[in-house]
């Protein structure tokens, strides 16, 4: 394959200064403690109001798809998000490349607030967050050539590609993610459906971007199928030194190409840290519920593995429960869970020597825990 390295950024932001809050979780173990996230999350909110009437509409309420999320991205960092459908992590994605409009809360790139921008500022920091969807089916348009589909970002930033010039940068991405350059003029029906993720990430890679976010990238894809993309995405990661926002409810998947898991539940995050503590000592119940139902290969690992049942259902977003939103099914529930929110908060025994955060639960009981081996 064609080896296309990442041509160095032209006129950084201005970055501002650092926003510090109980909740910004996780900075990675090992990580240098002065570096800052490319990508600060602070109090997410995006709530979609509920109407009635037909004529004259009045607001009665509204779905809290997300309620206050917080979390930090590093540069050639891979973040990922799990949880059940419906939990909120399609709306973060959303949210993040501003495809929704955050009802409040702030998006930090490079210490500028993306919430606050409009025209042009906000079509920069839009050529260095890009996305890759779920369903490659979609998300390529069938009256389209894979050049056209590919080029269409040079079209709205032509200073990234000159017109004469984008066919051969063109075919360079089809090379890249590992396609023969001369299916340019081809079809997207005319591609298998691993061909076609590959074709989206091309096209996610074609304004050099610092961020991408991936939004159940492999889930419509063969389980083999799956392992391919998952190897290119971590090829490319290393090649153009690019950060991910994986979202993703397949939890082998995640653990394998991510550095740190966050865990959400009905609008917020439960747990975050970084893939080994998540994996191997979950503090949240809700994390532990989840790691015990992932397959376990080993038979003798099986046996002695205790299955966590969860009973009743998820609440609705449009009514969640007080307090902690998770203590309608968990076992470890007291009255105090119904009265105070928890916040995501870190045990003692989890911060690090140098005063980074290791791991942070959204739990009164973080410290009172079952290891699940998953």
């Amino acid at each position: 394959m064609a080896d296309e390295t990442k041509p160095a950024a032209s006129g950084e932001p201005e970055r501002a200064e650092a926003v510090s809050t109980p909740q910004s979780a996780a900075g990675t173990p090992g990580r240098d403690p002065s570096e800052e996230p490319i990508l600060r999350v602070r109090n997410l909110v995006k709530h979609f109001p509920l109407t009635q009437g037909i004529l004259f509409k009045r607001q009665v309420g509204a779905v809290k798809a997300v309620d206050g999320v917080s979390f930090d991205l590093y540069r050639g960092e891979t973040l990922g998000i799990v949880g059940e459908s419906g939990c909120g992590k399609s709306t973060v994605a959303k949210l993040l490349m501003t495809l929704e409009t955050a009802t409040s809360g702030e998006v930090f790139f490079m210490g500028e607030d993306v919430t606050k921008l409009s025209g042009r500022a906000l079509k920069a920091v839009r050529r260095n967050i890009q996305m890759v969807f779920q369903d490659p089916y979609t998300s390529l348009n069938p009256r389209m050539t894979v050049g056209d589909i590919i080029g269409e970002p040079f079209q709205i930033h032509p200073e990234v590609a000159p017109k004469g010039d984008r066919r051969r940068k063109v075919q360079e991405l089809l090379d890249v993610v590992g396609l023969n350059p001369e299916y340019i003029n081809r079809y997207p029906h005319q591609f298998s459906g691993g061909q076609r993720q590959r074709i989206g990430i091309a096209r996610g890679l074609a304004l050099n971007p610092r961020i991408i976010i991936c939004d159940e990238p492999v889930s419509a894809l063969d389980v083999s199928i799956q392992a391919q993309v998952i190897n290119l995405m971590e090829r490319l990661q290393n090649e153009f030194d690019l950060s991910y926002v994986f979202i993703a409810h397949d939890l082998s998947i995640v653990r394998h190409i991510s550095d740190r898991v966050g865990v959400m539940y009905l609008g917020k995050m439960a747990e975050i840290g970084s893939e080994d503590e998540i994996y191997e000592h979950p503090t949240h119940p809700y994390t532990q519920a989840l790691l015990s139902a992932v397959p376990v290969p080993d038979p003798e690992m099986r046996e002695g593995r205790e299955r966590i049942i969860l009973t009743g259902d998820v609440p609705s977003p449009a009514n969640p429960p007080s307090g902690c939103r998770f203590r309608t099914r968990c076992w470890k529930a007291e009255d105090r869970c119904a009265q105070e929110t928890p916040l995501l908060a870190v045990p003692e025994r989890f911060a690090n020597s140098s005063g980074g955060v290791a791991h942070a639960s959204a739990c009164h009981f973080a410290e009172e825990r079952d290891v699940v081996h998953a």
